[in-house]
């Protein structure tokens, strides 16, 4: 079981294609830590019980701006022997002490970048990003060789012509895994049309790909460039809707907000949402998915007759 956990929609930075961007007017919102605990207390009595492996992942906002995410994270590896990770913009690592207490409260650790030296900077609105975050992550990995650190990349017009280059050094930080996203419309639609991908854009994609996983694999990285995955792009630049009735087969996560609010994934919160409080015991976590399911058949949500779920199209595929 794998649970996407947003936990805070503060940030740091100012990205002009993120809805967390600090720019952006909005209350800015912690989930309550104590029912994080409780919940992710009976993700690691369902494993127990079950036998099934559980991945618990902080998103955000920056999810290392949430207090006590650091201690929390450590105790239910080392008590309850859920493993945990994060998606990160990076801009804490290179604080004192922070490179170790992450790889002794992680197993998983993403860093979000975009493209190499003052583009990132640019797009991040973070003076001096770049050197702080090659240093930030460069420490994480002396920290621990055995941490899972991984590169996600959003890709639009600006960093598509940079992106070999930027795996390039992704290399030298000695990531595990590169995964990309193609920029999406809907968490800032101004930012959309300039940078949206168009078709020839995903054709050099494709040409690009199979010579780059190659070069990768050579130096010991797992570039994710699943073809489906690669389709999925060429269906958005194309205008054609990609529908996904069921599925449940194909996405191996579920969702959880800053609210407590589970879902089958964030885009569909607001249609078929389940609080947490009224998971209580280890077989309601085990009927979770069932139940989502049967909330989708019930009243399908309009957003899946054009799926934007990266899960769903193997993002995580080679």
């Amino acid at each position: 079981m794998i649970v996407l956990w947003r936990i805070t929609t503060l940030c740091n930075l100012a990205c002009g294609f993120c809805a967390y961007d600090r720019r952006v007017p909005m209350d800015r919102v912690h989930v309550d830590p104590a029912e994080v605990e409780r919940f992710a207390t009976l993700l690691g009595a369902y494993r127990q019980a079950s036998g099934d492996d559980v991945l618990l992942s902080w998103l955000g906002g920056e999810p290392m701006l949430w207090p006590g995410v650091l201690d929390l994270s450590q105790r239910l590896r080392e008590q309850h022997g859920v493993r945990v990770s994060v998606t990160t913009n990076g801009t804490t690592l290179c604080r004192s002490g922070v490179a170790a207490a992450v790889a002794a409260a992680f197993d998983e650790v993403t860093v979000s970048v975009d493209a190499p030296g003052g583009m990132h900077e640019r797009l991040r609105g973070w003076h001096d990003g770049w050197a702080k975050l090659d240093a930030g992550v460069r420490r994480l990995r002396e920290a621990s060789d055995t941490l899972r650190l991984r590169a996600n990349v959003v890709l639009m017009r600006d960093t598509l012509p940079t992106f070999a280059e930027l795996c390039d050094r992704l290399a030298e930080w000695r990531v595990d895994e590169i995964t990309f996203n193609q920029l999406g419309g809907r968490d800032r639609p101004e930012f959309y049309p300039s940078q949206a991908l168009h078709l020839s854009d995903v054709a050099q994609l494709r040409t690009l790909m199979p010579s780059l996983v190659t070069r990768m694999a050579a130096r010991g990285v797992r570039l994710c460039a699943n073809d489906a995955y690669l389709a999925r792009f060429a269906a958005t630049a194309s205008g054609r809707a990609m529908a996904v009735e069921n599925c449940e087969s194909r996405r191996p996560t579920i969702f959880i907000d800053e609210h407590g609010q589970i879902a089958s994934c964030s885009f569909t919160l607001d249609v078929h949402n389940l609080p947490t409080h009224e998971v209580r015991t280890v077989q309601d976590v085990a009927q979770l998915r069932s139940r989502l399911a049967e909330r989708r058949r019930a009243v399908p949500a309009a957003v899946c007759g054009d799926c934007p779920s990266t899960q769903v199209f193997a993002k995580f595929g080679t």
